[in-house]
């Protein structure tokens, strides 16, 4: 029989305290950090995080937690890439 890797997938999940704790579940991997602004890549997508005196704590990529505290100002989503699926739904119907 061919054996299938199954690729479990952590909960991805954003808490934020006051504005001024952020712990998001689901991390794969930060992209790049400064104060200003943190690139991250989750398990639903990209994740830009915006605000002053950013700081990572703690990042455990293994778990996918990390730990930042600073003013958060915003939290944005990038588009998320699937390998499986390309184009939107009339492209695979008129394929």
């Amino acid at each position: 029989m061919e054996e299938r890797k199954l690729i479990k997938t952590k909960p991805h999940n954003i808490f934020i305290e006051g504005r001024e704790k952020l712990n998001i579940t689901g991390v794969r991997d930060v992209i790049s950090f400064d104060e200003n602004t943190i690139v991250l890549s989750t398990e639903m997508g990209g994740l830009i995080l915006k605000g002053t005196d950013l700081h990572i704590n703690k990042l455990n990529v293994e778990d996918g937690n990390l730990n930042i505290e600073g003013y958060i100002v915003a939290c944005n989503y990038t588009e998320k890439t699937d390998t499986k699926r390309t184009g939107g739904f009339f492209s695979n119907i008129f394929k």
